[in-house]
């Protein structure tokens, strides 16, 4: 068990509250970590007149690796979304998300076990947009070859070190033939070098349609960038929503761990929100520090809280406030427990 020093960004909203928690339950392992605070997103506008200071940049490239709360992104103005800046300023090109079901928490469906691998760094998310003329808007998609092979090979790789077996690439190169038809072929080329991993495409819209119809069916979907937004929150919501699932960022240098769903600033400050999303991207972070006995130890006591259903949230149907459940699953970790896989 090695000691560590880790940029730490709460966030805003119900950030601070959740990374409290996340903080408790990662130190109840035993892991060392000396975690280095900056701020980001609104916080940072006053004092530093942009979203991403500088400041934060700098201890991510010394530290290598960072614990993320949400920041709020103001819809259709303001400034820049401080998540797509860290990826970009970063070079964070591969979006993790594995879903998985959890007993105990309703849904609509059981034993959902995906990974969604998107694109993180281009496409609709270039950020090239400008207006044409009064009333006409546009903005422009990028899919590079460099890209495309880049995400491709890193999505073959981690199916290859996890023991996964298929990859589906959704696109829709039958409409934007140049765009996701390089997208497809980069894929599809790439495949050639994992012949062991079956590989399948998809057009996107069928690929949404199948998932609602058999999820079952599919193991990893790489997607890019747009497309891969939209569907890990559809997947998301085949397991209990946006609460329940981690998120990671990660590029050849660096890596930010980091829960998906939004800041919720309606019911920041009240301890009621679920930190399991946050909880479970610390542990994405631990595995990515070879820290796999402390993440095996925190992913069993989680679904053993659930699994009893006494001090879950309400988002999932429970009473417990935030700090509740982070201490029911700090007190799961002090009994012996077995690895998860």
């Amino acid at each position: 068990m090695g000691s560590y020093e880790i940029t730490l960004i709460p966030g805003d909203g119900i950030g601070p509250e959740i990374t409290k928690a996340t903080l408790a339950v990662i130190e109840a392992t035993g892991v060392e970590i000396k975690w280095e605070k900056q701020i980001a997103g609104q916080e940072a506008m006053p004092e530093y007149g942009q979203p991403v200071p500088n400041e934060l940049l700098d201890s991510i490239r010394k530290n290598g690796i960072a614990l993320k709360g949400p920041i709020t992104t103001v819809i259709g103005k303001g400034f820049r979304s401080a998540n797509v800046t860290l990826r970009k300023e970063l070079d964070l090109y591969a979006n993790l998300r594995p879903v998985k079901s959890i007993p105990g928490i309703k849904s609509r469906y059981e034993d959902i076990d995906l990974v969604i691998v998107r694109e993180n760094t281009e496409d609709l998310y270039s950020g090239i947009e400008h207006v044409i003329a009064p009333g006409i808007s546009q903005s422009i998609k990028v899919i590079t070859a460099l890209s495309s092979a880049r995400i491709a090979r890193w999505a073959f790789n981690y199916a290859q070190k996890k023991g996964r077996k298929k990859i589906t690439v959704g696109h829709k190169a039958n409409i934007m033939k140049l765009s996701d038809g390089l997208f497809l072929d980069s894929a599809k080329e790439v495949s050639r070098d994992f012949p062991e991993i079956e590989y399948n495409e998809r057009i996107i819209d069928n690929l949404c349609m199948q998932l609602v119809m058999n999820p079952h069916q599919f193991d990893i979907l790489l997607l890019s960038n747009l497309y891969g937004d939209i569907v890990s929150d559809l997947v998301a919501g085949m397991v209990g929503g946006l609460g329940v699932v981690p998120g990671a960022n990660i590029g050849d240098k660096y890596a930010v761990f980091e829960a998906v769903h939004g800041s919720a600033p309606d019911i920041a400050g009240k301890n009621i929100a679920n930190p399991t999303a946050m909880i479970f991207s610390a542990l994405l972070m631990l595995r990515h520090l070879a820290e796999n006995e402390a993440a095996d130890r925190i992913f069993e006591a989680v679904t053993s809280v659930y699994k009893e259903g006494k001090h879950v949230t309400r988002d999932v149907g429970g009473e417990a406030d935030t700090t509740e459940f982070a201490d029911a699953v700090i007190q799961k970790m002090e009994k012996p427990v077995k690895a998860s896989t």
